[in-house]
């Protein structure tokens, strides 16, 4: 499970002080079945005001994700509800979420395409918010666009987009800009606006630039008569599997040699192909010294390269 927290404080006219905070979760299981996992989102958030004032709202969403190294796509539904203060209106809200990624190959830098559809049953009716980003990461910069619209036929349709910049001065220092608007938020009842922020980040997760180790490569596996030999070498564990793109992500146990050795035996073409290991029947493991790409569900997997 990986999590992300925030919040701020701001000062507002007449004296008044507004607090807000976010915490958001998502998990991914390993492959089920080919290239297919199942993902859980939630996110709370809340907002408070010197007078007592506050709202607060909670999102859960189930998905069915489906993934390959540079591109995918997902599925999923979940409930939605939000709280304001001296409002006794309760509600559920019904939020269904179709999205897809892609990740083109390019020179200088990634680059990262998302759109969503997300339309949502909201008191009786439905509204369809539409999504598209961009993300660009050239060096120390990263740049993110972002459109936004939301159509109806009982609600209010509009749209709304915005800009952010990051630039990484040091290892853990960054400049931030960022501007745009943003639509109504209906579950605390914020209106449509506009933003502008200026600002730095300390401790973010851009690592200290090292000296480049020489850069690992596919796995070369031997040739045995008609089939291609893998071979992995773990220490103190009970079982090792390997699954990969040339059969369906079908898991294959490997089977133990001496010296910690476990080592497969299988037919393929000459091409590339990814794979992982799955080491005790729990844990997925790319092995160290191999090349790895993406995923595109937050994972990597090996490279093997048969000539």
């Amino acid at each position: 499970m990986v999590g992300q927290a925030s919040g701020l404080v701001a000062s507002l006219p007449a004296g008044a002080w507004a607090g807000h905070g976010r915490l958001h979760l998502w998990s991914t299981t390993p492959r089920l079945a080919g290239r297919f996992r199942l993902g859980a989102e939630g996110m709370l958030a809340g907002t408070t005001r010197t007078g007592g004032e506050w709202t607060a709202a909670a999102h859960g969403l189930g998905e069915l994700l489906w993934s390959a190294p540079r591109w995918g796509f997902g599925f999923g539904a979940g409930p939605s509800t939000g709280w304001i203060a001296n409002d006794p209106t309760r509600f559920v809200a019904l939020h269904t979420r179709a999205r897809a990624w892609w990740r083109p190959r390019g020179p200088g830098g990634a680059t990262e395409w998302q759109l969503s559809v997300e339309p949502t049953r909201f008191f009786g009716a439905w509204f369809t918010d539409l999504d598209a980003d961009v993300t660009l990461r050239r060096g120390p910069a990263t740049l993110s666009l972002s459109a936004d619209a939301r159509w109806s036929t009982v609600y209010e349709s509009t749209g709304a987009g915005s800009g952010f910049l990051q630039v990484f001065v040091r290892p853990f220092l960054a400049l931030e800009l960022g501007g745009g608007s943003y639509l109504r938020e209906p579950y605390q009842g914020f209106p449509r606006g506009r933003f502008f922020s200026l600002g730095a980040r300390i401790g973010s997760t851009r690592p200290a630039r090292a000296a480049a180790p020489r850069k690992p490569g596919p796995l070369v596996p031997q040739i045995r008569g008609d089939s291609v030999v893998v071979r992995f070498r773990f220490r103190g564990v009970q079982t090792v599997a390997i699954a990969g793109d040339w059969d369906g992500w079908k898991r294959h146990p490997l089977r133990p040699v001496e010296n910690d050795l476990w080592e497969g035996a299988f037919v393929l073409a000459p091409g590339r192909y990814h794979f992982n290991l799955l080491v005790d029947g729990r844990t997925w493991v790319v092995p160290g010294g191999v090349s790895a790409v993406p995923d595109g569900s937050g994972g990597m997997v090996a490279e093997l390269l048969v000539r």
